[in-house]
Order: structure tokens, then sequence, then C-alpha cells
């Protein structure tokens, strides 16, 4: 006999599983997407244990009659494609026909289903890819699926998934970037019967976006005003330069409505934004790119994340003039092509423009007087360092020497030989302030320094921020960080999850010199602030270190 057999049907779907179905939030995502596509304009997720005991997704759509109803249970049976040119110019989210069936060999499978026009519905029950039982229901129009115990027959595979609340957190990006993509649908979740958000169906993508992230922080953020280009057209909203965070999580990329991954959108947003975010940060977008389908491949990944373009080049140009020109419009101008400034319009009369960056400017390097010219919200106060000469005097200071035959004070170290008189630091001795010479500020954001390795730019802000959090470190490990009671308790408005993360840390927070305690909804009442922090801002400071 020989030594290829053919699997099992029953294995077979669970092997096919294994490429769609990955976590609870697979799941998820599989069944809101059928849910859109079936035109529904209420879609309710309710999940248990973060979606390992219980996800049950209800919608209003089309509905199924008992012979589609069976028939979705089939492996690649679809009512999205019907030939080869189909699959070349795909318009709805789900097309392929693998996820129901999928689904119901890993799990405890309930379907109900029933058309507007039915007099009743049907209910099926699949336990482990074997159908279990097919009779009439009662249901109101619509869709509802139940999908209990997932990869109870797969142990090997349930004892891979991470914890509930990890989860839970997979599963929630997921309804709130659906959430996004389809602002005029109505969406809630539950998770263990505890209302998570629920958001009413919208014509405004800002206020969708503030239901999920908070009023606050959508309210600061820039519109691209539609843009097409090269038949790309880009939309959507970005943050404002210096609202970056630590990781991708706000970072959203939709196209023709279907949330996606691609380097080439990444590699928009990093070149349109350039210096304007820290090292390390990614900004804050909500970008959605409209193109003819038949202009990307989305069968490329199996869970349908990645797309692949037939001209990327095109798509990143037209990310990066986006982004550039809404910089560039509704913010500041950079200057001397270093970062933003951050307080200084756009519009500025170009004799002005001249100016400023050609002719020496006291006003050009210094340090900002006030907290707000900063960018952080650990800074209560910026310090000023001692009145420094500009730069260009500095240069001219250096010519003249050059000119007498003698080194003094020059701008640029030169060559280690010539310069006896300082000697390179020892590897293993960490730098000192005294190892370098302050030159001026920068657009009042970098320092500049001459060191014996040659010119430093140092963030004036972030080593700011270094420098208090270091004694915030040592006074907590010590006695706790000193803190400032409110005459009047602040009240913040955070997005669910940054409002969950916050109330399990409480106590933490008060270590740090916040006392807060949770207020209605989303809402974070704040009593009492860090000594070191301005009181006018302290959602920044919560962000920092949520995102920390």
């Amino acid at each position: 006999m020989g030594k290829i057999r053919l699997l099992s049907e029953s294995l077979a779907s669970q092997v096919a599983a294994g490429e769609v179905v990955e976590r609870p939030a697979s799941v998820v995502k599989e069944l809101v997407e059928n849910s859109i596509d079936a035109g529904a304009t209420n879609i309710e997720i309710r999940v248990q244990r973060g979606g390992i005991a219980l996800i049950r997704v209800t919608d209003d759509g089309s509905g199924m009659n008992r012979d589609d109803a069976l028939m979705c249970l089939e492996r690649n049976a679809t009512s999205k494609i019907r030939t080869k040119e189909d699959l070349a110019s795909i318009h709805t989210l789900g097309f392929r026909g693998e996820a129901m069936p999928s689904i119901a060999s890993v799990s405890k499978f309930r379907l109900t289903t029933r058309e507007p026009e039915a007099l009743t519905g049907t209910e099926i029950i699949v336990n482990g890819g074997r159908i279990a039982s097919v009779k009439d229901c009662g249901e109101p129009p619509g869709t509802q699926i139940e999908v209990r115990s997932l990869f109870y027959n797969l142990p090997a595979r349930r004892k891979f998934l991470r914890t509930e609340t990890t989860e839970y957190s997979h599963l929630e990006q997921v309804v709130k970037t659906q959430a996004i993509a389809h602002e005029t649908i109505r969406f809630s979740l539950v998770s263990d019967e505890r209302l998570a958000f629920q958001l009413p169906a919208t014509t405004s993508l800002r206020e969708r976006i503030g239901g999920l992230v908070g009023n606050d922080l959508a309210g600061r953020l820039l519109e691209i005003e539609p843009d097409t280009h090269k038949n790309i057209t880009v939309r959507g909203f970005i943050g404002p330069p210096g609202m970056g965070r630590s990781d991708r999580r706000q970072q959203l990329s939709f196209l023709n409505g279907r949330p996606v991954e691609a380097a080439i959108i990444s590699r928009g947003l990093r070149e349109g934004y350039h210096t304007a975010l820290m090292k390390g940060q990614y900004p804050v977008t909500f970008l959605f790119l409209e193109t003819d389908p038949s202009a990307v491949d989305v069968n490329v990944h199996p869970a349908k994340r990645e797309v692949r373009f037939h001209d990327g080049f095109a798509v990143q140009d037209a990310i990066i003039r986006a982004v550039q020109r809404t910089l560039r419009e509704r913010m500041t101008r950079p200057v001397s092509g270093v970062g933003f400034t951050g307080n200084r319009p756009a519009a500025d009369p170009p004799e002005t423009v001249v100016q400023e960056e050609f002719l020496p400017s006291h006003d050009r390097y210094h340090t900002p007087k006030s907290p707000s010219e900063g960018r952080s919200a650990f800074a209560k106060t910026d310090p000023d360092p001692a009145p420094a000469a500009p730069l260009f005097t500095a240069l001219e200071r250096q010519r003249v020497a050059a000119e007498e035959g003698r080194q003094s004070h020059p701008t640029l170290s030169p060559p280690p030989s010539q310069t006896p008189e300082s000697p390179q630091p020892l590897p293993d001795r960490k730098p000192k302030a005294s190892d370098y010479r302050l030159i001026g500020v920068l657009g009042k954001l970098y320092v500049l320094l001459e060191g014996a390795e040659g010119l430093v730019l140092m963030d004036q802000h972030a080593a700011h921020e270094r420098v208090l959090f270091e004694e915030m470190k040592r006074r907590m490990e010590a006695e706790g960080v000193p803190s400032q009671r409110l005459l009047t308790p602040l009240m913040v408005d955070l997005p669910p999850r940054e409002f969950d993360l916050v109330s399990r840390n409480l106590e933490t927070l008060g270590k740090l010199g916040l006392s807060a305690e949770p207020f209605v909804g989303n809402t974070l009442k704040i009593d009492s602030l860090p000594v070191f922090l301005k009181s006018d801002d302290p959602e920044t400071f919560l962000h920092e270190v949520i995102h920390e």
C-alpha cells in the first residue's frame, strides 16, 4: 500500500482552518466581514473569556435561506465571485468561501438566519465540522453566528493561545478597525456581559474615530482632504508633528474599505513625516486609499491582511504628497530642513523666510521660555541655557582664527592629530557635560554641541524627559513621587482600551503622583498630579505612561 493517502474531510478542514483561524480575533474578523458584505447596518459582537469561550456576532443583514445556509458551510462555497475575472477585481471583503467551514470545524458552532421576507428562519448546529441538527427557527431578519469552545477539538492549538486579556485585546482591535472603516454601520462590543463600547452610525469619520480613541485626541487630528495622484485617492486623518506612539496600534490603513497592511504604506507615511516625529515613534494615522480594485491583489495572504499593489511606488508617492501637503498647510513649515518648530504659521511672507533662514537671529537659537513651546507633558518649565552666540557667529570666529593661525574655539573639531590638548575620552568612560561645548539651539528643538568626535545634535525635550524620568524613578523607589492636589478635578476622556488599562493600574499611577478614579463611561477623574507635570495637559502624560 502506498505511503501517500487522502486526508479525511474533517482533518482537511482542520488543517485549512489553521491558515484562516489563528485566534479568536480571526473568527471575529471573518464574521464581521461577512456581516458587512451582507449589507448590515447594525452589528453586535458578544464575547466571553477573550473570545475563547464564546463569540456571538449578530447582524441585520440580508440573511440566508436554508439552502444557502447549508451551502455556506461547504468549502469554497461563496456568493462573492463567479469567474476568474471577478477574482482580478474584488469589491467585497470576503471571497474565498473558506471562513465558515474552517470556523465550524474547530468549534461548537451555531448559525441562525432569516431573510427579511421569509416567515421562518433556519438554525444549524455544527460540532467539530459535523452537522448535528438543522431546523426552522423564529429569529429576526439577519444572521447570528455563535462560536463556542474555540479549538476544543485541537488541544495542541488551544494551548498556544495567549491569556484571555491578550486575546481580547487583539479581538477588540479588530472590531475597532472595522468600525473605523465603516462609520455608517452601528457597532457594539460586549465582553463578559460588560459593554466595551457602542458606536452609533454616523457620516462623520472624525466622530467615529473620537468614539474609539477619545474626542480630545480626535479633535487634534489633521484632516487629509481627498487628493488623487496617479489614480490613487488618499484621504483620512493624521496626527500633527510630535503626536507619536511607541507602536503601530494607532497607525491604521484602509484600501477600498478593507483594513490592510503593506510595507509600501508604512514607508510612505515615514517619508511623509520625515523629521516631524522623533526616531522610534510612529504616527497616529487613519489613512484611506481608494483605487481601481484591479490594480491591487488582495489574495496574497491567508487572512487577507497584506496586499500587493501593481504600482507600489505610485502608492508611496501619493501618500507622501498627501501627508506633506497636510502638514504644510495645517501646521508649520520646516526650519532649515530640521523638524518642525511647532509655533510658526505656514503662510509667512517670502521676505521673512529669507531672513529667518539666512540671517543670524537670537530668536531662532534659544530655549523656549514657556511650557507651551515644548512638546512634552513632563516639563513644567524648560530650563534656559546660558545665552549662546548664533551659529554663524561661531563659524565666523573659526574663519578669523584660522586666518590668524590659531585654533580659538572652533565650531567643528579638526582631526585628532591637530588637537593633542583635547584627548579622546576613554571607551569605558561615560561622557560628561564638560566634554561638550554649547554652540546654540536650532529651531527651538535641537541643542548644537561640539565634542571631541565632532558636531552633536541633542533633542532638548527628549533629554529633559529622560532627566525627569530618572528623578521620578529614584523618588518612586525611595519614598514615592510628590503630588499636588487640584482645586478642581480634571476630567480626561480615554479610549476604552486605555481606560481599562489605567483602571487596572490606579495603584501604580498613585505611586507616580497621579491620583485618579473612574467617573462616567470612559472618563477618568484626576484629583492630583505629580509636581513636575503641567496641570493643563494630563492626557498627554497619561498617553506617554500608557504607551511606554
